[in-house]
């Protein structure tokens, strides 16, 4: 073989770089420590503040101390499971495309609600409630973009609509808003 033969096989043969090999696992490792940790944080409850847009409650106007304030189930504010049945279906919020769909209603009230805009975006409450004749929905949102943001409605039967206030978490403000059905 002839001697520019020899060197061309030796360089090709020769391990690459040390460094080189040490860079690329250490890349490796931070992008799997930082995949396992966004996993475990998505999974992880929530815990967040009331929004400052909260739903109107009766024993509010009564003075309170933190201690002597009783915990508000959700089975106490809950009417008849046939009441929260007319919340099922398609809403559309025309401002925006928007689109809230209910898939089914607990008897506690808790819903199975999907939200779109137009992709998902994750739901994570969702619940309804009677306070005297009226329905309430409270829908919270947590995804990207979403972080805490809430839908505080109430359920008009002569409109058959969804009216109230959606708090943009990200952007500290309040829009009145209205879902009508298309479903």
């Amino acid at each position: 073989m002839s001697r520019h033969k020899k060197n061309r096989h030796k360089e090709m043969s020769a391990p690459p770089d040390g460094n080189h090999r040490v860079s690329v696992a250490a890349v490796s490792v931070l992008a799997v420590v930082i995949v396992v940790a966004l996993g475990l944080w998505w999974r992880a409850p929530k815990r967040t503040a009331e929004p400052p847009v909260t739903r109107p409650r009766a024993e509010a106007a009564a003075p309170t101390t933190p201690a002597a304030t009783p915990a508000i189930a959700p089975a106490a504010k809950v009417a008849p499971k046939a009441d929260f049945q007319k919340l099922k279906g398609k809403w559309l919020r025309p401002d925006g495309g928007y689109v809230l769909e209910i898939k089914t209603v607990a008897d506690s009230g808790k819903l199975d609600a999907t939200y779109a805009n137009p992709r998902p975006i994750h739901v994570a409450k969702a619940e309804a409630s009677q306070e005297d004749k009226a329905i309430k929905v409270f829908i919270e949102l947590r995804d990207v973009n979403y972080p805490g943001s809430t839908y505080n409605l109430t359920y008009d039967p002569q409109r058959d609509s969804l009216q109230g206030i959606y708090y943009q978490a990200a952007l500290q403000q309040q829009f009145e808003v209205v879902f009508t059905r298309i479903n």
